[in-house]
């Protein structure tokens, strides 16, 4: 029968060799501390929100990274060029997140409420195997946590896009 150790040891193992994997894989210009998005205006039903936007694999990839906080008349608006599902994790971020998906129609598909910041090796892994995603999606709206609850956002919420 295997010891406590040498389960743990070649788990924690792996993990580090996994969490360092994926920090070389991520590009370089994403691994900065400060990234300057692009700024547009949104509305989700009568909420109006500045929303930073991320539009490129680059900035899809960095997002909120290292960001310390997210008032709730901001959001970071992940864009991209067809519909189809749209996996999100919650890597280096430092605070926890609402998350909602629109279709191409700017109609919601799927919300995700609270979900957990991944800053250990061992989150980052369990993070990336129990991301969560929304079917047929445009659009990735992210939004500090209780956004969702505070403003009554529903499956029958709308965005509309007033810039970006």
């Amino acid at each position: 029968m295997p010891t406590r150790a040498g389960v743990l040891i070649p788990l924690v193992v792996a993990a580090v060799i996994i969490g360092i994997a994926g920090m070389l894989t991520i590009p370089t210009d994403v691994k900065l501390e400060y990234v300057e998005f692009p700024r547009g205006t949104i509305k989700v039903d009568d909420k109006i929100l500045e929303v930073q936007i991320a539009d490129t694999d680059s900035l899809r990839v960095r997002g909120l990274m290292f960001q310390d906080e997210l008032p709730y008349n901001e959001g970071m608006l992940f864009v991209f060029e067809g519909s189809e599902t749209r996996p999100m994790w919650m890597l280096n971020m430092q605070f926890n997140l609402d998350v909602i998906w629109f279709d191409e129609n700017a109609n919601v598909v799927a919300i995700e409420k609270n979900i957990p910041q991944c800053i250990t090796t061992v989150e980052v892994v369990a993070c990336r195997e129990n991301g969560v995603s929304g079917d047929n999606a445009k659009y990735v709206l992210e939004v500090t946590a209780g956004f969702v609850d505070k403003f009554n956002i529903t499956e029958n919420s709308k965005m509309e896009i007033i810039s970006i």
